[in-house]
């Protein structure tokens, strides 16, 4: 039995790990859970899984807990338990960084399921993780899908590259000139998937798959020009892998994120994943691509420049875009202004090359601070 901390548990990702505990109780131990403010859900899966330990930030008293359950001082304290045999990292971003990195430090396996902490700090979650015996087994829906293609190969001498798919978001066939001018509540209609605000709004300008760029290149050591995107609407194929003989290994599902989660939990095994829906390629009748149109989304070729760049410029791209997006779904600017908020800001910054956690963690305060004003102004 696997003892679980869930990083997030009151989040989208939380919550769909918690399906998968319902399914397979006997695999595994809800042994901690976290949220950040719905205090209410949180105490309502804690008398249903009774965890030994829970974190919010605003903790609920002694006599609201079930028995046996206690509250704990933080987040990194649930991370690094000795217990703890799997962290979940659910939490959307900035604030996964510390936790990821002390749990990789305590060599835990680390479920990532948001792309944040490895774009901020890619070079130094992977070094560590080397160094102390931790593991970062991807959850994200691509970096999940080329992780699998990969089992039983010799990535160093027999991949030639990858191929990471993108829906193109909830604008892919709007016309350029109404793009600027969307309404959150547009952008926010994604096509295929289900997920958050923040990564709704990163797949609208593309964004996301910029990061998802910076991820692989650090969690398959593939350098930057043998990672590819092409445009896929229907969400089908996840991602695939290109080999040196030219065959090529996909990996596809119904768009559901059970099924990456459930493979990281019981990995390297496989078992039924009752909840989510089958893929029928029947019905699924066409699967298409599309070249990406750089001009559509500006955002995925300025995360491409950050990362190719590095330093601590990733890590300043991760921050803008975080206020940038909060600032567009708070109505304080336009969905087109997301773009030019993080270009500013990445324009006034000063890199450091192969930062510390300190440099990161001052280099993310600096661009939210930065970013902020950009955005007043």
């Amino acid at each position: 039995m696997k003892r679980l901390a869930i990083l997030g548990s009151t989040g989208s990702i939380g919550r769909q790990t918690l399906d998968i505990v319902r399914a397979y109780p006997d695999d595994f131990e809800v042994f901690a859970l976290s949220a950040w403010s719905n205090r209410d859900l949180l105490l309502e899966q804690a008398r249903e899984f009774r965890p030994r330990y829970l974190y919010c930030q605003e903790q609920p008293s002694a006599d609201e807990l079930p028995d046996g359950t206690e509250a704990i001082g933080g987040i990194v304290e649930i991370a690094t338990h000795p217990d703890v045999d799997l962290v979940m990292q659910g939490m959307v971003g900035n604030a996964g960084l510390l936790p990821t990195l002390e749990a990789l430090r305590a060599g835990k396996q680390v479920a990532m399921a948001n792309k944040e902490p490895v774009v901020m700090a890619g070079a130094l979650l992977t070094r560590e993780a080397a160094r102390c015996g931790g593991e970062i087994l991807p959850v994200d829906s691509e970096p999940s899908a080329i992780w699998q293609c990969l089992q039983g190969e010799d990535v160093e001498k027999g991949v030639r590259r990858l191929i990471i798919t993108a829906s193109g978001g909830a604008l892919r066939r709007l016309p350029l000139e109404e793009v600027a001018k969307v309404t959150p509540e547009q952008a926010l209609k994604h096509p295929t998937w289900s997920m958050g605000k923040k990564i709704t709004i990163d797949s609208a300008t593309l964004m996301n798959k910029g990061f998802e760029v910076i991820e692989s290149h650090w969690l398959f050591s593939m350098p930057w020009e043998r990672v590819d995107v092409v445009v896929h609407p229907q969400s089908i194929i996840h991602s695939m892998v290109e080999f040196m003989d030219g065959s090529v290994k996909a990996q596809l599902g119904v768009p559901d994120m059970r099924l990456p989660i459930q493979y990281a939990m019981f990995y390297p095994q496989r078992l039924p994943c009752e909840q989510a829906p089958r893929f029928d390629p029947i019905a699924a009748a066409a699967l298409t691509f599309e070249e990406m149109d750089p001009a559509r989304y500006p955002c995925f070729v300025t995360a491409l420049e950050a990362g190719h760049a590095g330093g601590t410029y990733p890590t300043v791209l991760s921050a803008s875009d975080e206020v940038a997006i909060d600032a567009f779904l708070g109505g304080r600017i336009n969905f087109g202004d997301i773009h030019g908020v993080v270009t500013a800001t990445l324009d006034r910054h000063e890199s450091t090359a192969d930062p510390s956690l300190e440099e990161v963690l001052a280099a993310d305060a600096w661009a939210r601070e930065t970013a902020r004003e950009i955005v007043e102004r």
